[in-house]
């Protein structure tokens, strides 16, 4: 699925972003631009909306110019990117590890349901969920209409992706009754206690505790990480990652990140060797770049399963980290 590559941006907006109350979002005059009486047209014809409930959304949707900014290459506090010192510093540390313990302990019924229906190993699970929302604690505020309309409409480098996420928005918010003008979310229009674009919201929200859907019900987000999970490939009890041994500090032997992937033999000729148990004859190399010393690691299927919710080596290593702080 090409769009989970695009989500990097998603990786660490609840936790490095807040409302822009610098510069907050400004009227605009949606409906004079071509591109939206086009979108008006396509949504009417093509999904059967009011073309008078569109126009009157359009009405009502702000530009915001710090969002349009994180894609225009303007923007620098608070990048869309976050780097491993970034999530060390916010995500990866002793005060996440004893949340995550006592979010285990709180939802450890729903968490093993969760496991036991798709398969999957719940302490990832927490993992995702201690990344994405702080266990559901910050699930951004920024106005998800007036985000997305910016994006879809003015240039940018993810204007296609962004046009497609305002179109499945206004189909997310007409099947939940939602009042479009009113979802908060991310900077990129992600939503609820697994930061889901409206796309994959769609896809992967599940009613866990049949009291129906949301993307910010608790139960919920846990059923639709473990479906996704599943529906990924994922094998339950199988290696996700080890750490690897390699002479020096810096490693640059190798190109290193979620989409490579060599042979243990070849590793091996570049001074690079599993230090644990590692079952496999090939792993992608994962480089974290601590301030004196890099870490090496080896990444399984598994491991590359979490870089498809968001397709970040650091995204999938802070996951595995908290994980392995809650076994």
């Amino acid at each position: 699925m090409k769009r989970f590559a695009l989500l990097l941006l998603i990786v660490l907006i609840p936790l490095f972003s807040r409302a822009n109350d610098d510069r907050p979002p400004v009227r605009y005059d949606y409906l004079s631009k071509p591109d939206v009486r086009n979108f008006i047209q396509m949504m009417h014809t093509r999904y059967g909306f009011s073309e008078a409930y569109l126009v009157k959304v359009f009405r009502h949707a702000r530009f915001d110019r710090d969002t349009l900014a994180r894609y225009t290459g303007k923007f620098k506090k608070n990048s869309t990117v976050g780097s491993w010192e970034r999530f060390k510093l916010h995500v990866v540390n002793e005060e996440t590890f004893q949340n995550a313990r006592r979010f285990k302990q709180k939802h450890l019924g729903t968490l093993k349901k969760a496991a036991r229906i798709y398969h999957v190993d719940m302490d990832y699970i927490v993992g995702f969920l201690g990344v994405e929302s702080r266990f559901g604690t910050y699930t951004g505020d920024y106005n998800i209409l007036d985000a997305l309309s910016t994006l879809a409409f003015h240039r940018n480098r993810m204007q296609k992706f962004f046009k497609n996420e305002l179109k499945h928005l206004f189909l997310f918010a007409r099947e939940k009754h939602y009042d479009i003008t009113r979802l908060q979310g991310s900077f990129a229009g992600a939503m609820g206690c697994v930061q889901q674009v409206p796309s994959m919201a769609r896809r992967f929200n599940h009613d866990f505790d049949g009291d129906g859907a949301s993307v910010w019900d608790m139960d919920d987000c846990i059923g639709s990480i473990a479906k996704f999970m599943h529906a990924h490939g994922w094998k339950k009890g199988d290696t996700v990652a080890v750490s690897a041994r390699y002479s020096g500090s810096r490693f640059r032997g190798l190109r290193t990140g979620y989409r490579t992937d060599y042979t243990l033999r070849t590793l091996k000729k570049h001074g690079v060797t599993p230090a644990g148990r590692y079952p496999y004859r090939s792993a992608s190399l994962i480089r974290l770049p601590n301030r004196t010393r890099d870490e090496l690691w080896l990444g399984a299927k598994n491991f590359r399963i979490l870089t498809r919710y968001n397709a970040s080596s650091n995204y999938g290593m802070a996951i595995y980290k908290i994980a392995q702080a809650v076994r």
